[in-house]
């Protein structure tokens, strides 16, 4: 499939699921067969916000990726820090050059060392750009564990600037797909009951609207709130149209 084909393709998909699964093939054809895509929207300073809040996408087998995201090793690792400072891409040499001088935190030294236990040795970084200092997203590929980083950045020399575009263009693909975290997702009546506060309407209004009593609103409203662990209703409608939770059609 030529590049162009691809993107096309690519803009085309209308899941996520879809989405990712022709990202991780074309990828895998270059040569990186473990993606680890993460971006949030509540980054604040030197946190990142709830990691329940981010967008979490891998195909890197499970005892790999729960104890990368869910034990905080992705804070210390070195290459998602580049991601969260820099933009554009990073060959993983830079690690290798960690190693060999030694100049590193006892936390990076314990990432690091993580990673070339599970073969994530080699590889390259895309940091993506963000208009708004509270966004931000990248993406780890990493290379076939028999491959060395000599022989992925001579191959990044080739393609690197396609496999950019492409990951670039899947980006943007996924910020306007609907995403939610494990447990959070809202039901139909929730989202339509946000959709109506986010069109200005009265609880009352919503009710009428609705067909239900104004109490059943408020209580589709404050399940709302919880699903999306937020105090107030103008909290839920912001999360949820961040998340592309709101207005969408259903099956």
């Amino acid at each position: 499939m030529t590049l162009n084909r691809y993107l096309e393709a690519l803009t085309n998909t209308q899941t996520l699921e879809e989405l990712w699964d022709m990202h991780c093939r074309k990828m895998d054809g270059y040569g990186f067969d473990r993606l680890l895509y993460g971006f949030t929207r509540y980054r604040n300073g030197p946190s990142l916000g709830d990691p329940d809040d981010f967008v979490i996408l891998t195909n890197h087998p499970t005892t790999y990726a729960e104890t990368f995201v869910s034990e905080g090793f992705y804070f210390h690792g070195p290459m998602v820090r580049w991601a969260l400072d820099n933009e554009g891409a990073c060959s993983w040499r830079v690690v290798a050059d960690m190693i060999r001088t030694g100049n590193m935190t006892p936390s990076e030294a314990k990432v690091i060392q993580f990673n070339l236990s599970h073969k994530v040795h080699a590889g390259y970084t895309i940091g993506f750009k963000s208009i708004s200092p509270r966004a931000k997203g990248g993406i780890a590929l990493t290379a076939r564990a028999e491959m060395h980083q000599d022989q992925v950045d001579a191959l990044w020399e080739r393609h690197g600037r396609d496999i950019l575009v492409m990951n670039n263009v899947a980006h943007l693909k996924i910020l306007t797909l609907p995403y939610t975290a494990p447990g959070r997702t809202l039901t139909r009546r929730q989202r339509e009951a946000l959709g109506w506060v986010g069109d200005g309407k009265t609880t009352q209004d919503i009710a009428v609207l609705m067909g239900l009593t104004p109490a059943t609103v408020e209580k589709h409203l404050r399940l709302a709130r919880a699903a999306l662990n937020v105090e107030t209703t103008a909290q839920a409608v912001l999360k949820a149209a961040l998340q592309n939770q709101m207005f969408v059609l259903d099956a």
